[in-house]
């Protein structure tokens, strides 16, 4: 290798290294959607989040979204709506950071057109909580299809219906649980919950143990399977009784939401039981990200 190759491969490495975004193991923590931005990158299909940009980047509406056609980074449709995808095939150490990059590039886009992120940002640049107006965010909405990727004129075309229905088929039946924020009803061969937990996962381990040692953790005939570890958070599963709907889960929710929080928020330490029970817990914990 001559000297000006050893010198440009000296240089590639050093802005490779410059690059380089350290690993966060809970990228949104301290954002009030931290829960909605957890669920749409792990577990949730289809589901939008409306945003706004601070004064900085000039007060923008738009809206965060699960994924994009061809896994894009985001997308302005052509009636001027603004999605950028929380989930994408190209991810940093950081997925605050990642989702910041991709929203600041796309703020350029013309109606109908996409921007594919093909570059990691760099260490030490904007993320969510220096782009958006966090006091701002709107309601989650859990979508049953893929219909929000287009615009109303092309909803028209026979062929992007039928699309678009072909698509709702592939999808994984889920809904939010009235009043009871972080938990997500799922239908597949039986139903299930998903209720992503804002707590330190320690805390919520903890509690889950202790419940399950006393054989307490359960409400209305659900039963508990596992866990996911997903951005730092933990997600708790529980199976329910068949036939259960995201509506029956309220109230029964509601109330065991009480007893998991008084745990959650004591610091006694785990007896012996109460130990093997939380290692058994995570045993069977995936981790999904």
């Amino acid at each position: 290798m001559g000297k000006a190759s050893r010198r440009k491969n000296k240089e590639m490495k050093a802005k490779t290294k410059r690059s380089q975004v350290p690993y966060v193991d809970r990228p949104f923590e301290g954002l009030p959607f931290e829960v909605q931005l957890v669920a749409m990158r792990e577990i949730l299909p289809s589901a939008t989040l409306p945003v706004r940009t601070t004064s900085e980047y000039g007060e923008r509406e738009l809206l965060l979204v699960t994924m994009l056609p061809e896994m894009v980074g985001a997308l302005r449709r052509s009636d001027g709506v603004l999605m950028v995808a929380v989930r994408t095939v190209l991810n940093s150490g950081d997925a605050s950071l990642d989702i910041a990059d991709r929203l600041i590039h796309a703020l350029e886009l013309e109606d109908g057109q996409t921007f594919t992120q093909v570059d990691l940002p760099e260490a030490g640049g904007p993320r969510l909580e220096n782009v958006l107006d966090v006091q701002a965010t709107g309601e989650l909405d859990v979508r049953t299809d893929l219909a929000f990727w287009i615009g109303e004129k092309e909803r028209e075309n026979p062929e992007i219906a039928a699309a678009i229905d072909a698509a709702r088929e592939q999808i994984i039946p889920m809904a939010q649980v009235p009043g009871v924020p972080g938990a997500f009803w799922a239908r597949m061969q039986r139903e299930f919950v998903r209720w992503v937990r804002p707590e330190g996962e320690d805390q919520v381990l903890a509690a889950l143990a202790r419940l399950q040692n006393r054989r307490e953790l359960s409400f209305d005939g659900a039963r508990f399977v596992g866990a996911f570890r997903a951005s730092g958070l933990l997600i708790p599963v529980f199976e329910l009784e068949r036939g259960t709907e995201a509506d029956d889960l309220t109230e029964p929710m509601q109330a065991f939401a009480q007893v998991l929080e008084r745990e959650i928020a004591s610091d006694a330490p785990l007896t012996f039981e109460e130990r093997q029970a939380k290692a058994g817990i995570v045993s069977r914990q995936v981790t999904l990200r």
